[in-house]
């Protein structure tokens, strides 16, 4: 058998530009990688039709400025929401000001074989529901957990950690990447830092922290007297710190009177915002809290809501405090450590210690404010409430609409948060304000994309949709730009709620997109409608012969909803349904889905 060599970029004949790009693009792969760009690109080459290449006359390309070597930092970051990737951009503005190189990479965009040879690596991670990674870095910590992982004894790392502290383990996910690391050989540079929600005021030392220990690690460039400002960025009109003020179109109940739940239809207009989203981005709404519930909690405290207090610079009335800037529908563990001691209450005291944190997690998730202090009386001064309470945070709505369809509009799926506690009437703060806003209303809104969910680029390709509830509303999004863009592959989609009668959410829509081509199947499931309790994931088994087929022909999966059981339980349908009719065993369909999420055919977009 006789052996080629693999051109290399210095040796293809091509033009000073696209030689320097393609050396760009090929500048990490190794040899066997090489030979597959080189077969890849003979079928263009063999093409029927010739192409001769003439040199231009009388033009002198300008000298090329020599680039100065700079060392590089790694930094890889995991995320569900976008907090991680937006904390870790900032990390890289800052390398790279101090006259560093840094690249910044979603995990699933990480080459895992590099990382035995990276001497600095900075991760941001978030952990997703009770412990588990984000999607996007499943596919790292499953090459780092396993007999496969190098040792990294070459390796200096730190890790910021950001989480929930409602949730029972914290952080894990970055707790378990920093232990691991550390267990394959790494140096930590510093310990790992853990944000909670309101992760600015730790996040930011950190920041500072990881940009100096770079620059301390890898050395100042060579001929570099002075940082290296960076490009300045072509700032966005409108952003999370900045958000566009909405007008509200429309407000629409889509649930019948007799429902248990409330769901709203919200469009809103985003015309001269220059602002743009693609199917699966999310809509930020910036809330403000319940009248009432400021009123009652002040009231219970016997404060006065024009007393002014300073924080962070800012002078407000109290009242605008707890209206606008801070949680008071959610509770954070400082506020109850500080409520603790002043109320001195034993029981709530021992709830802190970790032992008992499932019962912390269950407080965390289900109280407010207000009800800690009710249940645990005790006298707060107004500057110590504003220093002890979180900042607000924005709440993130799948966007149920394609721009395509609605021009310079966002329309939004919201289940009203609503239930009885301690004999008083309670509501989640931003499902409140958007179901009580009239058309004319205004909503400070900005756009979170997510390109963990994007629709696959070949308009060819079959898409299998599972959103229950208001998990739903991304497909809409999918189904109105697939009908746009004249997409030839087939829409399938799995919906569940209770009712057929009352909580069927857009069911006029489907039915028309089904008459008109632009939704292919529909399969139901309403858990109440009989004795036996029916969801989507029975329906994922009954139909596994099909969804098993749609798979081997290439199609993608989504799976939109809620991440506590949903999502777990269409996963492990799935698991089932490739073992039955694939012939696998449990590891294997493991590993099919695992192939398929790291193709990005399988995406999640789970909360």
């Amino acid at each position: 058998m006789s052996t080629q060599a693999i051109p290399t970029p210095h040796s293809l004949p091509l033009a000073d530009e696209k030689r320097h790009l393609l050396m760009r693009l090929v500048e990490d792969l190794d040899p066997s990688a090489l030979q597959g760009v080189r077969g890849s690109a003979a079928g263009p080459a063999a093409g029927p039709r010739r192409v001769e290449l003439r040199p231009v006359v009388g033009r002198r390309a300008a000298p090329r400025p020599v680039a100065v070597s700079r060392p590089r930092v790694t930094l890889i970051h995991g995320t569900q929401t976008g907090n991680s990737h937006r904390l870790s951009e900032r990390l890289r503005e800052r390398v790279e000001g101090l006259g560093l190189q840094a690249r910044n990479l979603r995990a699933c965009d990480y080459p895992l074989r590099e990382l035995k040879h990276e001497r600095l690596v900075h991760f941001v991670v978030s952990t997703q529901g009770d412990g588990d990674p984000p999607d996007d870095a499943r596919a790292l910590f499953d090459f780092l957990l396993s007999p496969r992982a190098p040792r990294l004894e070459q390796l200096s790392y730190s890790v910021l950690a950001l989480g929930d502290s409602s949730y029972s383990k914290y952080c894990e996910a970055g707790r378990v990447l920093d232990e691991r690391l550390a267990q394959l050989g790494a140096t930590r540079l510093a310990p790992r830092v853990e944000c909670d929600v309101d992760f600015e005021d730790v996040a930011a030392p950190w920041i500072d922290e990881a940009a100096s220990s770079a620059r301390e690690a890898l050395g100042a460039p060579l001929g570099l007297a002075q940082p290296i400002a960076p490009a300045p960025a072509a700032a966005a009109p409108f952003s999370r710190e900045t958000p566009f003020v909405a007008e509200v179109l429309a407000n629409q109940r889509i649930t019948g009177r007799e429902a248990s739940k409330d769901v709203r239809h919200v469009e809103l207009s985003l015309e001269g915002s220059g602002l743009t989203y693609a199917p699966g981005d999310s809509l930020g709404v910036w809330p403000v809290n319940p009248p009432q519930l400021v009123e009652g909690i002040l009231a219970l405290l016997a404060l006065d809501g024009a007393a002014l207090v300073e924080r962070e610079d800012r002078t407000l009335p109290l009242s605008r405090w707890l209206a606008e800037e801070l949680e008071i529908t959610r509770l954070s563990r400082p506020f109850l450590v500080r409520h603790a001691e002043l109320s001195g209450a034993a029981s709530l005291t021992g709830m802190l210690d970790a032992e008992r944190r499932d019962e912390l997690a269950a407080l965390l998730r289900d109280w407010q404010v207000i009800d800690v202090l009710r249940t645990y009386p005790a006298r707060w001064q107004p500057v110590d409430l504003v220093f002890a309470l979180r900042r607000l945070s924005p709440r993130l709505y799948s966007i149920a609409s394609s721009s395509a369809r609605v021009g310079d509009e966002a329309h939004l799926t919201v289940a009203v948060v609503e239930y009885e506690a301690f004999g008083e009437r309670h509501v989640g703060a931003a499902s409140d304000f958007l179901a009580t806003r009239e058309p004319g209303e205004r909503v400070r809104v900005f756009i979170e994309t997510n390109d963990r969910f994007r629709l696959p680029e070949d308009g060819s390709r079959d898409v299998i949709m599972i959103g229950p509830g208001t998990g739903v509303a991304p497909f809409r999004a999918f189904v109105q730009e697939r009908a746009e863009s004249g997409a030839s592959g087939r829409n399938w989609l799995f919906f569940g709620e209770r009712h057929f009668t009352s909580t069927f959410l857009y069911q006029a829509e489907w039915q028309a997109a089904l008459r008109e081509g632009a939704l292919d199947r529909i399969d139901l499931a309403f858990s109440r409608d009989q004795e036996a309790r029916i969801h989507v994931q029975q329906r994922i088994r009954e139909r596994g012969a099909d969804v098993f087929g749609w798979l081997e022909g290439g199609a993608h999966v989504y799976v939109c909803g809620d991440a506590r059981a949903m999502a777990a339980d269409v996963h492990a349908a799935l698991v089932d349904v490739i073992i039955e009719h694939g012939g696998m065993s449990r590891d294997d369909a493991e590993g099919y889905l695992a192939t398929l999420r790291d193709e990005r055919r399988y995406q999640r977009d789970v909360y």
